[in-house]
Parts: structure tokens; sequence; C-alpha cells
């Protein structure tokens, strides 16, 4: 798909490329290019969101798709039918639908015809997918696609059950779609609401909008159809969606299904903390061997893991629930068999979990701050530490509760039991976080456990205190931390999914509260605790799950106490460190090594060492989003072979820093902290050190007289032929107002030659490459360099505006390519009314629409400004 998209770009340049001063003409009716139309949605998507009414939209579960995510989606399909047949219920501003023609009209075997039905009942939002409708018109007759389209403003469900079961008031035509792609409202169903009775007269009870949305589609395909979704993960388990996932199981058959790392990242615009899977399903009944599971941790991220699953371990068939389990890797597999050792539910071991019974706000006249005569404890998750309950501890919530006729029913006797938090996240170090309640160590006859706590008990009572302890090791374990997250996606621990996991027998647990003492273990004591006692591991495998865990997890840990901000505390990070220090699973810190590696490599370890195997042409991610970052805090080295090397170079390898060598061996030692402070304190001085050494590579220019250095790499080398080529022959006596740098956020920057012209810079606006007043001209010229991203398209040339609105002068924007084989690639995504300039033709200038070249645009009148 893409060799041929790039060649079809390569021969349209090859027709466009302009002799000196002369201006390209092209039909205004072709003006949207796959990535262009893209990005005027996403705009409609980001002006609507602001239109609509916050508490409206949370009512009526309205999440607009971000245009990142509709292209995951649209991906998906296979498309394998020449005349396509697609829905969309509940279009918004049809972002998917936008997602799907620009797919379609990339691939090199185009479909005959494209016939759209796409449903939206709010008027704001009819409005822009009208617009978005025209623009996947257009765009499909540039690809020869025959385009249709129809809008219904009328309510789905109540179309689909007309259409599905017809009577004698609605002879509705019932609609068969060969492809489905949707994004549902999230919105609770009242039981007794027409939508609940019309989507039992279709099959289905539930209680959530978006499973009846994703049943009425599926029913409506014909068979073979594709449907793509992106839903809470929430229906995969859990009774609330038995019947549900009953129905749907039956008719469908799962494809693939794509997780997210990231709980907040995926609608991030809309503050939905939701935990979202993209499914992929076609309507058989016969289902495929495998499903392909893969993840990421943002829709734009291209570091993604896949996984290929048999069926029948992502769908039981004897599971008479139907939970749907979803692995990412060969880790994930070996968890569940590990797992399945464990046969055991509390009934058969006479224990029972429960919520607390105190409802804080609900006894408000009865908290004390802390113990006083005719008053007990009241324990929170506030005061959970190491294992155990420190009581009392440093917080400012109320501490006791009086004994009074209204609170004595919900306390429990002082005895020992094991207390669980019910409320977590999926970016937590653990989700299940169980602790120890020793009834000997606080002198009070009953205690209160507050309601974000879980209590296991025996029939209301205490439970043995050794059993207690046995239970909290199993439940703390990473074994039991990596099976909860693979099929919870809830941010809450409740009592029922306590009750839905299987545990050891009580002869087990007893003998694992035996090994624990009043000190409770480390996180890897936990676990070798229980590969010894419950699994019979006397010798932990180098791909033992919970070994692998606790190196990532303290991979994770040294990165924290070295600094590093939120964005790079995941699993990619991780692994990266790991990676560059050659720390195998059952390696020591001490071992750790400087091998030169370079992103495949480090992702073939990644893979071959942890399990984590990432789909071809993901390197990306890991450059940019991690070694960047351990770049610029001196953690890791780059080119020390070779400094003379540009670091976007496919040969560029990188190391740890010696001194940074010299501390991660210490990890887990007496001297960690000791040296963690050393080396914090003598970071900025190895900054300073290499970046001595990288300065000798760096790139000169002259600027106002004044010779200045860019940092090594294609991208400044660009720059410099900007200032030295570009600047003299086009803006001749222009003055350089601002040059970007890769290493460093500019090279230079007059600041109050800018103001003078009216523009204040916002911190957060992301400037172009070089900035030059045209002073014969009295022109702002803003210029892209391209080497790795993107031109000057519509969406940039709209951000461009808006950084600089408050120019007195009026603008230019240019998108400068190193060669013509560098502009053949990105052609056709070039906004209109704006320039381009090749280094190696550096005497020609190619304008996109108007009269001369090099000219300012007024937009208001839609005339150029000219000599």
């Amino acid at each position: 798909m893409d060799e041929n998209r790039l060649n079809w770009r390569s021969n349209f340049s090859q027709q466009m490329i302009a002799p000196h001063f002369q201006t390209l003409i092209i039909p205004a009716d072709s003006q949207t290019t796959a990535k262009n139309l893209l990005n005027k949605i996403d705009l409609f998507r980001l002006e609507a969101t602001q239109k609509l009414q916050q508490s409206q939209r949370g009512e009526k579960g309205q999440f607009l798709t971000p245009c990142s995510v509709a292209i995951l989606m649209a991906g998906m399909f296979e498309f394998n039918c020449s005349d396509i047949s697609l829905l969309d219920a509940g279009a918004g501003i049809g972002s998917l639908l936008a997602a799907v023609v620009c797919e379609l009209c990339q691939r090199p075997n185009k479909p005959r015809s494209l016939h759209i039905i796409a449903y939206e009942i709010d008027i704001i939002l009819s409005d822009y997918l009208k617009k978005t409708l025209e623009l996947c018109r257009i765009e499909c007759q540039n690809s020869g696609i025959f385009f249709t389209s129809e809008i219904r403003e009328v309510d789905f469900i109540k179309d689909a059950a007309d259409m599905l079961h017809p009577n004698l008031f609605t002879q509705s035509v019932k609609l068969e779609f060969t492809n489905a792609i949707i994004n549902p409202p999230y919105a609770k169903i009242d039981a007794k609401s027409q939508v609940r009775t019309l989507l039992r007269a279709i099959g289905v009870e539930t209680s959530n909008l978006y499973a009846g949305f994703t049943i009425a589609a599926a029913k409506l395909l014909k068979p073979n159809g594709e449907l793509v979704s992106i839903t809470p993960r929430s229906f995969c388990n859990g009774l609330y969606f038995r019947d549900f996932r009953q129905v749907f199981l039956q008719m469908m058959a799962l494809r693939q299904i794509h997780i997210f790392e990231s709980r907040q990242e995926i609608f991030r615009d809309d503050a939905v903390l939701q935990e979202t899977i993209i499914m992929r399903a076609t309507q058989q009944i016969e289902k495929p061997d495998t499903v392909l599971i893969t993840s990421s941790n943002i829709a734009e991220d291209d570091l993604i893991l896949s996984h290929n699953l048999r069926y029948a371990d992502v769908v039981n068939p004897k599971d008479s629930d139907q939970f749907i389990r979803i692995l990412p890797d060969s880790v994930s597999q070996q968890v569940v068999e590990q797992m399945a050792q464990f046969t055991c539910n509390l009934q058969e071991l006479g224990l029972t979990v429960s919520t607390g019974k105190v409802v804080d706000f609900r006894v408000r006249s009865d908290l004390r701050l802390e113990l006083e005569n005719n008053t007990v404890p009241l324990i929170y998750p506030a005061h959970f530490s190491a294992g155990g309950v420190e009581y009392p501890t440093a917080t400012r919530k109320h501490q006791a509760l009086a004994v009074t006729e209204k609170t004595a029913p919900q306390l429990v006797a002082n005895e020992h039991y094991v207390l669980t938090k019910r409320f977590s996240s999926k970016e937590e170090k653990k989700r299940i976080v169980a602790v120890v309640w020793d009834g000997n160590k606080i002198n009070s006859s009953s205690v209160g456990f507050e309601n974000h706590l879980n209590y296991f008990h025996q029939q209301g009572r205490g439970l043995n205190l050794t059993l207690a302890r046995g239970l909290a090791v199993y439940l703390n374990s990473s074994l039991i931390d990596d099976f909860f997250r693979l099929f919870n996606g809830n941010t809450q621990v409740n009592a029922t999914d306590l009750r839905n996991l299987k545990y050891p027998s009580l002869k087990q647990l007893f003998l694992l509260g035996a090994e624990i003492g009043e000190i409770f273990p480390t996180q890897r004591e936990i676990d070798q605790l229980v590969e010894r006692q419950l699994l019979k591991v006397t010798n932990p495998l180098e791909n033992s799950p919970m070994t692998i865990k606790n190196r990532i997890d303290e991979s994770l840990e040294i990165l924290a106490t070295l600094g590093f901000p939120k964005g790079q505390l995941n699993e990619r990070s991780a692994l990266t460190l790991l990676a560059l220090l050659d720390i195998k699973p059952k390696d020591t810190w001490e071992s750790a090594k400087s091998p030169l590696l370079g992103i495949t490599p480090i992702m073939e370890f990644m893979k071959q060492e942890y399990g984590k195997k990432y789909a071809a042409n993901t390197r990306e991610s890991v450059r940019r989003q991690t070694v960047h970052q351990f770049l610029d805090a001196g953690l890791i080295v780059v080119n020390p072979d070779s400094p003379e090397r540009p670091v976007n170079s496919p040969k560029t390898a990188y190391r740890i820093e010696d001194s940074a060598l010299e501390l991660l061996r210490t990890y887990e030692s007496s001297d960690w902290e000791k040296n963690v402070r050393a080396y914090l304190a003598s970071v900025e001085t190895l900054k300073k050190r290499y970046a001595q050494e990288r300065e000798m590579a760096r790139i000169p220019i002259t600027i106002e007289g004044e010779i200045k250095t860019l940092s090594p790499g294609g991208h400044n080398v660009l720059i410099a032929k900007i200032i030295s080529e570009f600047a003299t022959r086009f803006t001749p006596a222009g003055r350089l107002l601002y040059v970007g740098d890769t290493d460093e956020k500019f090279a230079h920057f007059n600041e109050p030659s800018l103001t003078a012209l009216g523009v204040t810079v916002d911190a957060h606006g992301k400037m172009p490459d070089v900035i030059i007043h045209f002073t014969e001209r009295n022109w702002l010229v803003l210029i892209e360099a391209v080497t790795s991203h993107g031109p000057i398209n519509p969406k940039r040339k709209t951000e461009l505006e808006n950084l600089f609105r408050s120019s007195t002068v009026p603008l230019v924007m240019v998108t400068a390519f190193l060669s013509r084989k560098a502009m053949a690639e990105y052609l056709s995504d070039i906004s209109w009314e704006t320039d381009v300039w090749v280094a190696e033709e550096a005497t020609h200038l190619i304008h996109f629409n108007g009269q001369h070249l090099l000219q300012a645009y007024s937009k208001d009148e839609n005339i150029c400004e000219s000599e």
C-alpha cells in the first residue's frame, strides 16, 4: 500500500516540479488529500467539542473520536468486497467515516463503490457531518470510487429495531452492511426506558447504551460483514454484560482486539478515564483459529505489541459466562497457565469477602479525630503500610468512630482480617493491595472498616493469623497482579472481583503464612515464596512471569528515583533501560553491562528476553519517546564510537553513560541511596562534558555576522542551507528573527524584533524552524524544514496562522526539502497558498495557487497581495 502511494506521489511530482518562477494552478475541487481531509475533520472535532454543552455530552455519552484513533480503527478492516456499504451508528462529526475513506483511497486495490449511512441526532454535530461527507465525496471522486451517502437524523436503536422486527406500524426495509464502524455513546440505560424495551425486542438485555449499539450494528451486517468498534473494556467480564457477550459472541467472531496501556490518553480532550479497547469482529458462527491481540500506549504510538492467541484462549467454549480474556503477550499466557493450578473458590475455603460497612459521610456526627472513650478505630486505605496497618497514622481524616446505636451494626469484632483497597488505577504499581489487620495490636473490642476497603472474614468473624498472612501474601504476589490486570478494566477492585478469583487450598495458604513473621516480606520475597510454596518452582526460570515483572518494576523504580517524569515511567522505558544494561530476567543488577545498541537490537532484546514482541516498523516510539529523554537526562550517550555521525542516521547507536552504569550496578545494595545522591549531583557536569564532545560535530551558520552552530543531523543541514541559500536568494536583506535547533529550543531568537511586528510568541506553540522578516516587502516568512516531520499542510497552516495572528505584517509560509525525492513523499499534503523550496534546486521556487511567487495571501479577501 505505502509503496504504491509513494510511486503515485513520485510520478505526480515529476509533472508538477516547476521551472524558476512558474506557478502551479490546481483545480479547487481536488484540494482534499487523505491527510488533509483528516486534518480538516480533526479541526471540526475540536470546534464542535467547544460548542457542545459539557453536561449534555456526559448525559448523552458524546465523546468524539480523535483523528489518531479513527486512523487506527479504519486500518483494521480487510474490505474484502468491491462494493462497500458502511454503517456509522452515532457518527458525530464523521471522523470515523473520513478515516475509512482515507484508508480506502490509499489502498492499492480500491473498491468500486462506497455507500455510507450515518446516524446522528445532534443538530450541531449533524451540520459538521454534512461537511465531512462532502469532503469524503471529493476524495473518493479523485480516487475513482463511486460515492453516495445518507444522514439519518433519527434514533439508531429505534430505527434498527424497526428494521430488524417490523410490525404493522413500522414498515422499514432492513438495511444490510458489509462494514460497520462505531464509537457508540457511553451511557446507562434505565430499566424502564423505551431503549431497554427496544433492545429486548432485538434479543439483548443490557444496561449500557454502548452494548446496545454494538449488538444492533452487528445484527445489520451481511454474512461475513466486518464490525470495528471502540468501547469500554468493561463488557469483557462481569455479570452485567453476560447476556450481551452470549448474544454477540454467538453471531460474531472476534478477529482483532487492540488495548491501550494508558487509560487517560485516548479521549484526553474529554477527560475519560474508562479503560478502552478497539475490537474487530466478523458476522459468522464458525470461529477462526486465532485472534490478533495488539496493544500500544496511545493511539498515535507506533510501538505496537502484537500477539496471536488461540480463539479458545480468548473465549473458552466451556465458559458459560463467556468471559473475553485479552492476553497481550506470551508472558500473559504463562500467567494464566500458572493461575490454572489454583482451583479453590472462597466458599470452598470457608471464607467471605465484604465491603467495609462504614460510609463516613453518613455518620459524620459520630466521627472522631482520635481514639477516646466509647470509640473504636476507623480504618481507611491511608492506614495501609508494608503489608500491615499503621494506626494511628499521619492523616487529616478522622481515625475513630463513636459507638452508638447507629454505628454499632457497622462494626466487626477486633480480630484478624485481610484488608484490600477497593480503588486503584491501571497506572498504579499494584492493582490489588492487601494488608493484615492484626487485632492483637489494638486494645479495642471492635473496629470499623471504611467503605473504600474490602475485608476477608469467616462468617463475619476474624481469620486465623497464619491464614491471614498467607492470604495477604498470595493477594500481593506479582502473579495475582498480572492476572487481575489482564481481565479487569475498571478502577475498582470490588468484592465480586475478589470472589471470582481462584485461590490455593487452605493447607497451601497456611504454609505460606507460616513463613511470615512480624515483618512483612518484600515484593521479591513474596514472589519467591509463591513460586517455591505454591508453584513448586525451585529454580526460577528466566521467563518466569513474576521474575519478568519484578525486573520491569525495578527498572521503573530506578527511573522514578532518577527523576524521570511520569510520561517516561512506562513499560517501554523500563525495557529500554534493561536492554541498554543487557540485564535478562534472571541477571542481577550487579552484572549490568554497557553494550552499544541501536533501536532495532533494543527491540529484539525486549522480544527475546522479556516476551514483548512488537509489530514491525514501530521503532520510532522507542527513539522519540524514550531514548531522547534518556539522552536529555545524561543517562545514555549517542554514537560514542562516531561522534560526528548524525543522530538521525540509521546507524545511530546508544550506550549507558559510564558513571550511570556504575550507579545502577549498586541498585539494591546498601550504598544505593548514597550513590544516587552523588550521581544526581554530578549529572549536570556530565551533560556539559558530553555537550562539549558533540559541539565538535556541530554545523556552523552565520547570522548578522556572528557565527553560531546547530547540532549535527540532516534536519539542521537543511536549516543551514535555508539560511545560506534560500534567505540570500529570495529574501535579500531580510532579517533572521528565529532559527530552531533539534537539540535546543532555538539557535537564534530576536524576540524584540518579533514583538515590534506585533508577534507575542506563545510558549506552548510549536514554532516554525526559521522566521525571516523580508523587510523589502514587509512580510514575515515562516519556513518549515522537512526531513522527518511533515510539511505545512492545512492543519499546520492553521496552527501557524493562530500562533502569529497578532502579526501586523502579512505572513508567507514556505516548506523546504533537501531534494526532489524528499518532496515527492509529501507533495500531496502541502497546503494551498504556501511555497515550496528544494535545496538541490536552490534557484527554483514552487507556489501552490496564486499569481506571483513568494507572496502574502489574504484569507479574508481571497486575494493575493502582489507587487
